[in-house]
């Protein structure tokens, strides 16, 4: 195999493909990257075995077709130490070379028929979706999706398609984060996608993409990547039975000033105190210690009675995060109970701090 690439090309195809080798032990296939070169298409792969990314292109040289194995974090070391000209990539005598002008490296390569196979979109189901709304929502709840839970279906968002919508959940036992989509669909299914692969989904794709799933896998693909991950095998926590049906108490709470006060109080503590009035939200630190931080803005919400609120601040700007319009609402009961930040079809419930 020998293949000619601007250093631009391989640089940007191998930092993407960076989240799907094995980092723990270089001894293994699945630390390396896989490259073909045929029919003047060059196609390169990485896999852990549990996530997996195929990049193709046409924008290589090919000058002698093949397949080869390499280190991918090592490859990727050399190439950004090159200059930003024209390399060239070649297997001789069981290496790779990496060449540029006077320049030469040499890594030792495996058996590229020992590299792991990518599962295949044949005879499998096809999920018709928006993928541009499936992305957006994906990036919403991905803050309250669990990492490293006992359970394992905690670390993964629940894709939940029903007869008119598909709800998007995550939830990290502490908040509860739900998309819903309207979309009417004949198929019925719920599939849970481990966290690790929804992030690479977000930096992944931007634009249509084609959906394929089985028991097993989930299958992404578009022009030029083909992306899958292995589902998480199990039952998702009955979320709507942690949606509270009805409020007491509701209204409109202005983004920016929101934020700029919560962070004011988060120099001195995560954990918040917000107490809504009549006329105002005032917002004071949980911390010990005799420190204190205390601010506030004035806004009309209606109130007769003063409410207080103890919550972890993070919560609330993971959320406010994600807005794109400049005010969301707020849905109280009690002030032990859980509460929701609703931005149309994006709610997030949330469960106060007792103290």
């Amino acid at each position: 195999m020998k293949i000619r690439v601007t250093k631009q090309l391989i640089e940007s195809i191998l930092i993407n493909l960076q989240p799907f080798l094995e980092k723990k032990d270089a001894s293994q296939i699945t630390s390396h990257v896989y490259i073909e070169a045929q029919n003047n298409q060059c196609t390169i792969k990485a896999t852990d075995s549990e996530i997996g990314l195929s990049i193709t292109t046409n924008n290589m040289l090919v000058e002698h077709e093949g397949a080869v194995t390499a280190n991918g974090k090592k490859l990727l070391d050399i190439i950004r130490i090159l200059k930003d000209e024209e390399i060239i990539l070649e297997e001789l005598n069981h290496h790779l070379y990496i060449k540029q002008n006077k320049s030469k490296f040499k890594l030792p390569i495996f058996n590229y028929q020992n590299f792991p196979n990518f599962p295949i979109i044949e005879n499998k189901s096809q999920i018709t979706l928006d993928s541009i709304r499936l992305i957006s929502g994906l990036k919403n709840i991905s803050s309250s999706i669990d990492t490293n839970n006992p359970k394992f279906e905690l670390n993964g968002a629940l894709l939940n398609i029903k007869a008119e919508t598909t709800e998007l959940v995550g939830t990290d036992t502490r908040r509860l984060s739900v998309v819903t989509i309207n979309n009417p669909s004949e198929q019925q299914l719920s599939i849970i996608i481990p966290k690790k692969a929804i992030l690479e989904i977000q930096k992944l794709f931007m634009d249509q993409i084609d959906i394929y799933y089985d028991k097993t896998n989930l299958i992404i693909q578009n022009n030029n990547y083909y992306f899958y991950s292995r589902l998480i095998n199990g039952n998702f926590p009955d979320y709507e039975r942690i949606i509270p049906k009805e409020s007491k108490i509701r209204f409109t709470l202005p983004k920016k000033e929101m934020i700029d006060a919560i962070k004011m109080i988060t120099t001195i503590s995560q954990e918040i105190k917000i107490s809504f009035f009549g006329d105002a939200i005032v917002f004071n630190s949980l911390a010990a210690d005799n420190v204190e931080a205390k601010t506030e803005i004035p806004l009309t919400t209606g109130l007769v009675e003063r409410f207080d609120l103890n919550v972890n601040s993070r919560y609330l700007l993971d959320f406010i995060a994600q807005l794109d319009h400049g005010e969301f609402e707020i849905l109280l009961n009690e002030p032990t109970l859980p509460f929701v930040l609703k931005d149309n079809q994006f709610i997030t419930v949330i469960m106060p701090i007792i103290v």
